[in-house]
């Protein structure tokens, strides 16, 4: 029962501690790490120092899954992050290895009041992973302490001398990681089992190997579902991770004898030695293998990356017309942040999508043959734009509850507001969706009947305006992917100018009317109507960058 407990309270810790770390500095890691991986040398100390905050390389991994499906990084800037990523996770191994289990309580106490005391955000983010790293501790000592008497347990000390099979300590750390999803947290149960003396280090870089194996089967379940570039991030960790041990299995009796002429050693004997050298001594393995890792394959991230595109090749089939989210994933709702991405990335797409809507429908009224679909030639343009009304209304239901979920995270002010901000904008987008399908489309049926053309200056006029509203929605569209108070901003100017515009347009073909020009006066009721969907969708598209303004400078 110690064991079992103790080991609950080390993962527990772990994880909290994790946490902690996320929301603590999460975002602004967040920022960089998106920013700053063109460079492969950037992308690795990165790499190792995000996974160094976090403590989890399986965090960073994927992280990185979810930065490559919402477009803000390519696989091949991922590769060099991946590798950082396993050396910053080494820390941990080492932080362990330093046998801090006395001060596990005053950690735990120091935290506490941290997170209780408070009001700081941050500071209170800093006591819940200060209170994890006393609980993990505290987790440790009471599994050590539960073993202790195995030290003289025939029975047991057979098992841990058939661990000398290196195959077999390769699957054991490989099954048992992939288990608790966690190289960090089995290597800390490896450092126990050897602070009592109960492990050689022959017998435990094996284990810590197979530990190094079985993290990736974090990144591997997160990318399930994901775009071919993020499912290429998760095949990148899992080639390198074993191509590294396929390496270094072969040579542990080398690898063990420079890891001891390069560690601590003590004056004592048989198995007090052990457990006093042993410890430090794996975790210096766990830290060599990950850095000769980095080493040896950082130079070569452009040649794995054509091989990875080439065992992972594009299909040549496009993602179809069947209503899809390409972006949000539930296995991110934890990481608020990285949700947040996906989430936007979704709402980008959204505004792309109601945009070729509302280029298309225009070409009825000035063409008695619109033509195919642009994108999808084996659709009609009528059918391509009820395709795209349907996906807006399913990304509509899609990522409103998406953002539901991640409300019901811990979440800063800031990204509650931003929840709040997104919702309103996704309804917004829809209500654009409806005005083209229940509003504009009827109206081409009614042209249609009527057999007649606008007059030359009123088609002029109603194709210059539908001109100015597009440009409204590819700003709206930018707005999520760049400066986005400088994009709100132009939109609302740009707004006040087409609601005036919109004005001089109607008194104009009133204009017409009065001098009685026939093509007006029968067209009369399509034309404005027609015009005032177009100004009701400015409108929708001014309410969206208001919203994303008050939203930016409250936030900022």
């Amino acid at each position: 029962m110690g064991l079992l407990g103790g080991l609950s309270l080390f993962l527990y810790g772990m994880g909290k501690m994790s946490h902690g770390m996320k929301q603590a500095a999460g975002n602004r890691l967040r920022l960089i790490l998106a920013a700053l991986t063109k460079h492969r040398m950037v992308g690795f100390s990165f790499g190792a120092f995000v996974t160094m905050i976090i403590q989890s390389s399986s965090a960073t991994t994927v992280m990185l899954v979810s930065f490559v499906q919402a477009e803000l990084m390519t696989y091949t800037q991922s590769l060099a992050v991946i590798i950082g990523a396993g050396v910053g996770t080494t820390i941990t191994a080492q932080l362990i290895a330093f046998k801090l289990t006395d001060y596990a309580l005053v950690m735990i106490s120091i935290g506490f009041f941290m997170t209780l005391l408070s009001k700081r955000e941050a500071i209170q983010h800093i006591g819940e992973a200060l209170l994890g790293f006393g609980i993990l501790f505290f987790g440790m000592k009471l599994m050590s302490d539960s073993m202790a008497p195995l030290r003289s347990y025939a029975p047991f000390i057979q098992i841990m001398e058939g661990l000398d099979n290196r195959l077999l300590g390769l699957l054991i750390g490989t099954l048992f990681t992939a288990l608790i999803q966690s190289s960090s947290a089995f290597i800390g149960i490896v450092i126990v089992l050897s602070q009592q003396g109960l492990l050689s280090l022959e017998a435990g870089i094996p284990l810590i190997l197979g530990a190094n194996i079985g993290t990736c089967i974090t990144a591997g379940l997160a990318s399930i579902g994901t775009n071919k570039d993020a499912k290429r991030v998760a095949l990148a960790h899992v080639i390198f991770k074993i191509g590294g041990v396929l390496i270094f299995i072969w040579f542990v009796d080398p690898l063990a004898e420079f890891v001891r002429s390069i560690s601590p050693v003590s004056d004592l004997t048989g198995i007090e030695k052990l457990a006093v050298d042993t410890p430090r001594q794996i975790a210096n393995a766990h830290t060599l293998f990950n850095v000769s890792l980095g080493l040896l394959f950082l130079p070569f991230t452009t040649v794995f990356a054509a091989l990875i595109y080439k065992l992972l090749p594009d299909s040549p089939v496009d993602k179809g017309v069947v209503p899809a989210t390409w972006h949000i994933k539930d296995s991110s709702i934890a990481t608020p942040d990285v949700a947040l991405d996906l989430a936007r990335a979704e709402v980008a797409r959204m505004a792309k999508i109601l945009g070729r809507m509302l280029e298309a429908v225009i070409k009825p009224f000035i063409s008695p043959d619109p033509g195919a679909d642009r994108i999808y030639p084996q659709l009609s343009l009528m059918e391509g734009i009820e395709m795209r009304d349907k996906k807006v209304d399913y990304l509509e239901y899609r990522v409103s509850a998406y953002l539901m979920k991640i409300a019901q995270q811990q979440l800063t002010d800031k990204q509650v507001r931003e929840v709040s901000t997104m919702i309103s904008i996704v309804s917004d987008m829809e209500s654009i969706g409806d005005i083209i399908k229940r509003n504009i489309i009827p109206l081409i049926a009614k042209k249609r009947a009527l057999d007649l053309d606008f007059s030359e200056a009123g088609k002029e006029e109603l194709i210059l305006y539908h001109t100015k509203i597009c440009k409204q929605m590819a700003r709206l569209r930018t707005a999520f992917s760049g400066p986005r108070i400088t994009q709100a901003e132009k939109i609302l100017k740009k707004e006040e100018k087409y609601l005036d515009l919109e004005a001089r347009y109607r008194s104009s073909h009133l204009e017409r009317i009065g001098h009685a020009q026939p093509e007006s006066i029968k067209t009369h009721e399509i034309h404005m109507e027609l015009l005032d969907m177009l100004k009701r969708i400015n409108v929708y598209t001014g309410d969206i960058a208001k919203t994303m303004y008050l939203f930016q400078n409250k936030g900022e």
